[in-house]
């Protein structure tokens, strides 16, 4: 379980504004990847807070509404499936990463990022945390907002394209979605880059 001791450790260094960053939506067939980024006041209490895919719908909607109500700063930013086939998923991740970060209305002194690696152009100092969202407490929180944002984004892409039905698999290369995409083939929100195998010929640059 996620708990405050990176962030003590590095408030006790002199970073008093400490922002986690997580992403959702990295290995999706379609629509937008997502990332998050979050200040948490020290010691805020999220009951059963965790990385979010250990998380049920349910619980995920509420510590949603309780980190956009208690927290001292979010972001969330979207990088659509265009953007993926053109600069990567990897490229595209810390993009949205890099705008999380500066849509919050404060400015983080240190930003701890989920995984092993870090975006080029952070407006702090930073370190990547492998499995942070199941260590630091900020990054868990991050990890719920993208995670809910990008569901509830794909849960309306299931109503403008209900053939595919977003909804049950949220772009995920599911048995169901797969299915799909060789009764219908691609819509406009689907990642071309990543359909080289499923769909030989749709994407081949």
């Amino acid at each position: 379980m996620p708990d405050y001791e990176l962030e003590h450790a590095l408030q006790a260094a002199g970073y008093s504004l400490v922002c986690g960053v997580d992403e959702a939506g990295r290995g999706p067939l379609a629509g937008p990847v997502c990332a998050a980024a979050v200040i948490l006041k020290p010691d805020a209490v999220f009951d059963g807070l965790d990385d979010s895919k250990k998380l049920s719908e349910k619980k995920r909607a509420l510590l949603f509404d309780k980190i956009c109500e208690q927290a001292i700063a979010y972001g969330v930013a979207l990088v659509d499936n265009r953007r993926i086939d053109t600069i990567n998923i990897l490229n595209a991740t810390f993009e949205a990463m890099e705008q999380a970060v500066v849509s919050m209305h404060v400015a983080p002194d240190y930003i701890l990022i989920d995984g092993n690696r870090l975006p080029e152009h952070l407006c702090a100092p930073a370190r990547a945390v492998v499995k942070g969202d199941a260590k630091s407490m900020s990054v868990a929180a991050a990890s719920v907002l993208a995670k809910v944002t990008r569901d509830r984004l794909m849960s309306q892409m299931d109503r403008q394209y209900p053939q595919y039905q977003f909804a049950k698999h949220k772009g995920y290369g599911t048995k169901l979605h797969v299915e799909m995409l060789h009764t219908y083939g691609p819509c406009s929100i689907h990642r071309r880059s990543f359909l080289k195998n499923i769909l030989p010929g749709v994407y081949t640059s």
